[in-house]
């Protein structure tokens, strides 16, 4: 078995309508600039709040791409 390294990067992704899909916006945008990527790790969930009501969700990943 070939040994590896790879490189960890933390992201944020919003989206107005749901965590998962602040993820997966967070994973695709980061490929179109990074190759290689692996593993996302969910790191945080949270919410921004304005006048009582939900306005975004906001996933915090760790992302993993494979180093040369």
């Amino acid at each position: 078995m070939s040994e590896s390294v790879y490189k960890v990067i933390g992201l944020v992704g919003t989206s107005p309508a749901s965590w998962e899909i602040a993820a997966d916006n967070a994973v695709e945008i980061a490929s179109t600039s990074l190759k290689d990527l692996r593993v996302a790790e969910i790191a945080k969930l949270d919410m921004t709040v304005e006048n009582g009501k939900v306005t975004d969700f906001r996933t915090r990943l760790k992302l993993s791409l494979k180093t040369d």
